[in-house]
């Protein structure tokens, strides 16, 4: 198995790998944010694959990232685990900056995105009630407390904006009224593309701020990559960890959550897509 890892804000390179090179992937959507960087992880001799989520220099907003091209270039290089990093605000008070979270829900309030790579000549309804794969949830938190001296917290739900914009006021206190706990602009669609490619994924969200709710807290961008800096070595580290400790042999439902879900007749999709998506649905359509 490889292992993917897509860095969100602050973080722009690669873990410490060994033999690196970097691959130039081209897929049916384009390319990705950034060739990615492929080589073998410490003494395990793990292959990972890193893709830094907005581009080396962050040119790409949150709406515009080539989400579809990322996951789908991994699922080119054989990735079968994905770890991401994801700089979020906080809804609770509890949770101060330099905390991280782990969610394990998501409230989709994007408007501009391409959700699916389903869209041509191919329908597929798929299950999404567990949006974060709970194995690796569950090694991620166990890298966590093992790897970082930073306050973890499991579970929660992230709410997801389009962006690029921060939140208003009045927003933001909707969101905390519905008990909901970090917000971002990020986790889709790409958590949703990752489930339709087989992929495990989970995320690792670095609380940077504490949104507009907070009367004290205004929501700079300088206060965000301050932050986004800070938590960097933490995150690192909990995936490094985590990469050590996810089995050579680990399967989990997310590897076969296509089964019984492409709900067009084989003799009905076009051979363009067959081919396009070979590398989703080839086990399911000959």
């Amino acid at each position: 198995m490889a292992i993917g890892f897509i860095g969100g804000s602050g973080i722009y390179d690669a873990l410490p790998l060994e033999d690196t090179r970097e691959v130039d992937v081209e897929t049916p959507f384009g390319r990705p944010s950034a060739p990615p960087t492929v080589g073998e992880f410490g003494n395990t001799g793990r292959e990972v694959a890193f893709i830094p989520r907005h581009g080396t220099d962050h040119q790409y907003s949150p709406t515009t990232l080539p989400y579809r091209a990322n996951v789908f270039a991994l699922k080119q290089l054989g990735v079968t685990h994905v770890l991401a990093s994801n700089a979020v605000g906080s809804l609770r008070a509890d949770l101060p900056p330099q905390t991280l979270v782990l969610p394990d829900q998501i409230y989709d309030r994007t408007k501009h995105r391409d959700l699916t790579f389903f869209d041509d000549g191919i329908v597929v309804h798929q299950g999404f009630a567990q949006p974060y794969c709970p194995e690796l949830n569950a090694i991620l938190e166990d890298a966590a407390d093992s790897a970082t001296d930073a306050d973890v917290v499991r579970g929660g739900t992230y709410v997801c904006i389009e962006g690029p914009q921060f939140s208003t006021r009045a927003e933001s206190e909707f969101y905390r009224a519905q008990g909901w706990d970090v917000i971002g602009m990020t986790t889709i669609p790409e958590a949703k593309l990752a489930r339709e490619a087989e992929m495990a994924y989970a995320t690792i969200a670095g609380v940077t701020d504490y949104d507009v709710w907070n009367g004290d807290s205004q929501v700079s961008l300088e206060e965000v990559l301050e932050n986004a800096a800070a938590n960097e070595t933490a995150i690192k580290e909990t995936v490094e960890a985590a990469i050590d400790a996810i089995s050579e042999d680990h399967e989990c439902d997310c590897h076969s959550s296509l089964a019984n879900t492409i709900n067009t007749p084989e003799e009905a999709i076009p051979e363009s897509t067959k081919t396009e998506l070979e590398p989703l649905i080839g086990k399911y359509v000959g």
